[in-house]
């Protein structure tokens, strides 16, 4: 997620367990930099998770117990390529660290579904210890459809985790404050 190009999709080839920690995440973390309201199409990446038991229908080969993309590559060459979750309904996995200021691991939240897209969000200790809003409430337009909007600037968004990345990464109004709750 570190360009604009249309973003390339994460999907689960088997079942992952919940629970299952991929990682450490490489590089500077900026989970959510480019999040948008909207799902650009773009190139899809399926991963498969190997335990012991592993369908004869995957031509893949056992490694270890960890998560391989098709070509046999380890997280670390495709972790970031993972997009960041709208919300929390299309939320997999959770951005977790062990210390504050520690390496990053991305946790599987549930047991996520062959063919279902892997999509991260953080968790709220991460969130606070990297200033990003742990909540946003939802405003009503005049269609009556759920609202999230900038307190800084009035920007408006579709998904509360727009609203929170917004607020972090690219709302001029509230560069230098650290954000404020939704009920002030």
């Amino acid at each position: 997620q570190s360009s604009r190009a249309p973003a390339t999709s994460v999907s689960a080839e088997s079942c992952i367990p919940a629970g299952l920690r991929l990682g450490p995440v490489p590089g500077i973390f900026k989970l959510g930099k480019y999040l948008s309201d909207r799902r650009e199409p773009g190139p899809k990446k399926k991963v498969f998770f190997f335990s012991y038991v592993v369908p004869p229908v995957f031509q893949v080969r056992m490694v270890r117990g960890e998560l391989v993309d098709e070509a046999g590559s380890s997280a670390l060459e495709w972790i970031g390529l993972i997009r960041a979750a709208r919300n929390s309904q299309e939320q997999t996995l959770e951005a977790v660290a062990d210390l504050p200021g520690g390496q990053i691991f991305y946790r599987a939240l549930r047991d996520v579904q062959p063919g279902e897209e892997l999509t991260v969000w953080y968790s709220n200790p991460l969130a606070q210890w990297f200033d990003i809003p742990v909540t946003a409430t939802p405003t009503h337009d005049e269609k009556g459809e759920e609202r999230y909007i900038c307190w800084y600037c009035w920007r408006t968004f579709k998904y509360p985790n727009s609203l929170k990345a917004h607020v972090h990464f690219h709302c001029a109004l509230s560069h230098g404050r650290p954000f404020l709750h939704h009920d002030h």
